[in-house]
């Protein structure tokens, strides 16, 4: 029985450890599960991103990032080049077969920018920036001035009036987002600008200015065939210039251009004979004068005109000059020979200085004082502004036509017809110098900075 039964015994614990053998040979790998991480959802383009696997069962990995490249690492690094929505992909594999996870990256444009000569930047220098930003479709500059200036170029340029520390920024945008990057500028005080002194060579027909650097430069600025007068006025603002046109009565004209002489627009038209052109720039107004005793104003682009808001009759106006400042107007009559003093809306006209025939006119506003050429004794003369204590200033004898002072060195500058010259003197008259000889008909003038 003992050895049936042992028999018995050993025969079980076989057929056991037979089957035993058998259900292992036959168990199925585990699966693989494929599953991943990133230290970021939405980066820049060229911004590292650090994936992190974290399958289960696998031996192997296949990387897809969805612009092409792959790779076969456990957990690997990668940057874009472009900004986009990527499809990641990462399938695992293990005994017990292939899986695969997914996750989307959105890459968004990298802002950035240099700035040339960034060490060197200084006013009314161009200040050039270099945009390095990629994966952008569009730009928006901001350049921190007190005007809140903007540009939508990539590589804009932009010029600093002001000495200042600005913050410039840069948005690089495209079809999924949009990255800012800023960065601070400091503008250094710039060299003194070159003055120019801008007039009428009328015998020449031209437009001219003359570069105040002791070269004698002149350049011509515009044509004026056809176009002969004598008013010449600055929008330093605006930078424009207004110039009067006499050539046909009574058809004459007032013109507006840019600074080189471009973008020439009449802006007045029918006007008898206009002579001196005075500018109230902030308050958006241009004064004018002309052969038929009228004293007349428009708005800057010429619209809204008051033709002989001031009149007297039989006088020819010749020049005029403003005291914004105190709301006065000044106005030369070359037939009646007298000097006006007017409210800026043309009322109470009184007459300061009398007995003298001249073309130019130039109210001193911050010295009180007002200087005119007196041809009946071939003089410049200046006077207080109530006509009193006239005093000589030049007794070269020519006619002059244009004015201006540089208050900034006390010069006062002038041109003069009949000697075919551009001068200059301290404001009492003394230290004079001919800046420029031989003009032909020198008329209308004025001076940039």
């Amino acid at each position: 029985m003992k050895t049936k039964f042992y028999n018995y015994i050993v025969l079980t614990l076989m057929s056991l450890a037979l089957v035993s053998c058998q259900n292992d040979d036959d168990t199925i790998p585990p699966q693989s599960a494929a599953e991943f991480s990133a230290s970021a959802t939405t980066v820049m383009v060229g911004e590292d991103i650090q994936f992190s696997n974290t399958s289960q069962n696998a031996t192997a990995y296949l990387w897809s990032f969805g612009d092409g490249t792959t790779s076969n690492e456990v957990s690997p690094r990668k940057s874009y080049q472009s900004s986009d929505v990527f499809l990641v992909s990462l399938v695992s594999t293990g005994a017990g077969g292939s899986t695969i996870s997914n996750m989307e990256i959105t890459v968004t444009p990298a802002s950035g920018f240099d700035v040339e000569d960034e060490d060197l930047l200084t006013t009314g220098i161009p200040v050039q920036f270099a945009n390095t930003s990629l994966g952008a479709t569009s730009y928006s500059w901001s350049f921190g001035d007190s005007d809140n200036s903007t540009s939508s170029e990539q590589n804009p340029t932009f010029i600093y009036s002001d000495v200042g520390t600005y913050t410039v920024s840069l948005t690089a945008s495209s079809d999924v987002g949009s990255n800012t990057f800023t960065k601070e500028v400091i503008i250094g005080e710039g060299p003194d600008s070159i003055a120019e002194l801008y007039y009428i060579a009328l015998g020449d027909e031209y437009i001219r200015k003359l570069i105040l650097d002791g070269t004698g430069t002149v350049n011509d600025v515009v044509s004026i065939t056809g176009m002969g007068g004598i008013g010449l006025a600055y929008d330093a603002i605006n930078q424009k210039i207004y110039y009067s046109d006499f050539e046909v009565y009574p058809n004459g004209n007032i013109w507006r251009m840019n600074m080189d002489g471009s973008g020439l627009e009449m802006i007045v038209t029918g006007i008898g004979d206009p002579y001196a052109i005075a500018l109230d720039v902030e308050g958006g107004k241009m004064y004018w004068v002309d052969d038929d005793g009228n004293v007349s104003k428009a708005n800057l682009d010429g619209s809204n005109q008051e033709i002989g808001f001031f009149n007297v009759p039989g006088a020819q106006w010749r020049a005029i000059s403003l005291d914004v400042e105190n709301n006065m107007m000044y106005v030369y009559d070359v037939n009646i020979e007298e000097i006006y003093a007017v409210n800026m809306d043309g009322t109470n006209p009184q007459v300061i200085i009398t007995g003298n025939y001249g073309y130019a006119l130039l109210v001193d506003t911050v010295n009180d004082r007002i200087y005119f050429d007196d041809q009946n004794e071939e003089l410049l003369k200046v006077a207080n502004l109530d006509g009193s204590n006239i005093q000589t200033v030049n007794d070269n004898g020519t006619r002059i036509y244009g004015m201006d002072i540089d208050y900034e060195e006390s010069k006062i500058y002038w041109s003069g017809r009949d000697s075919g010259e551009l001068s200059r003197a301290n404001l009492d008259g003394s230290g004079m110098e001919v800046l420029q000889s031989g003009i032909t008909s020198p008329r209308g003038m004025f001076l940039k900075k």
